[in-house]
């Protein structure tokens, strides 16, 4: 009898740890799928991480190239707005000894004269506002040193 109930407790201890190894072996399968898609996960964040610090490079690239570009674009700005400036300047200054010739063929007798623009201390941005100033300046001398010829040919006659 002892020997009986001996058997059934081997029995239901033998029934118990399969039942154990049949749930740890569902548990260690499902560790298993998860590690396999965690790898994947990890796998696709390592790539687009990589991607991201590509973009990331030829974005600052394209910053740097951007900056050269436009401060080489300024420093032309700069330098076309100073040779614009010393142009407005000299045509003033043509003007004025037009004027002074004029005055002085005509006999000393005063002309009225357009004043002179006063010289320009800071180079403006060209605008085209500037641009028309420009334009006016130049059909004023124009229409100055017509009126200068006219007179002075006028008054060799």
């Amino acid at each position: 009898m002892i020997n009986s109930l001996i058997e059934i407790l081997v029995c239901v201890l033998l029934t118990t740890t399969i039942g154990y190894c049949i749930v740890l072996d569902r548990r260690l399968r499902a560790l298993k799928a998860d590690e396999t898609l965690m790898r994947k996960v990890i796998t696709d964040l390592v790539g687009a991480t990589d991607r991201a610090e590509r973009a990331v490079a030829g974005l600052r690239s394209i910053v740097v190239e951007c900056d050269e570009t436009i401060s080489g674009r300024l420093r032309d700005a700069e330098r076309h707005s100073d040779d614009l400036a010393a142009h407005i300047r000299s045509g003033d200054d043509v003007i004025a000894r037009i004027a002074r010739i004029v005055e002085s063929a005509s006999g000393g007798r005063p002309l009225p004269v357009a004043r002179a623009a006063e010289p320009v201390s800071a180079p403006e941005p060209i605008v085209p506002a500037a641009r028309e100033r420009v334009r006016d300046t130049l059909a004023a001398a124009q229409a100055f040193a017509e009126r200068a010829q006219r007179r002075v040919q006028g008054g060799a006659r």
